[in-house]
């Protein structure tokens, strides 16, 4: 990742240096952002998130959530907000991707960062809940 364009990102989204930060993956480095500066970008771009639960075991083990997040033109507390882009994308937990017995939160966290990243347009960047393999 280019030094300047990532300087530019952490101005755009007001990130600290613990908000992201490089792992070699696949013999490449990945810039990873924590859940912190997930939500960072979320204020930033002043974005609505909602979630659905698609799918759910009855053991609970497996689990997708919908996300949907909206931006908005001009400012969202104006009287009628009007959408200006609107993306969705999944998150999705089994026992084979997540150890963490709160299955249905880690698949909102990880449908919450990717649908941020969909909004913020840095799809070559990861959520740190995006797989257990991206924590520091």
């Amino acid at each position: 990742m280019n030094k300047d364009k990532l300087k530019e990102i952490y101005n755009k989204y007001n990130l600290d240096k613990e908000d992201i930060f490089i792992l070699k993956f696949g013999g490449k480095d990945k810039p990873i952002i924590t859940r912190a500066g997930i939500e960072k970008i979320q204020n930033s771009l002043q974005a609505q998130v909602n979630f659905k639960i698609e799918k759910i075991s009855d053991d609970c083990k497996y689990v997708v959530v919908l996300a949907t997040g909206v931006l908005f033109e001009g400012n969202i507390n104006n009287a009628q907000p009007r959408p200006k882009l609107m993306v969705q994308s999944f998150g999705e937990v089994s026992p084979r991707n997540c150890s963490n017995p709160y299955s249905v939160a880690m698949a909102e966290k990880r449908a919450l960062g990717r649908v941020i990243l969909k909004l913020a347009g840095l799809y070559n960047f990861y959520s740190e809940d995006e797989a257990e393999e991206f924590k520091k």
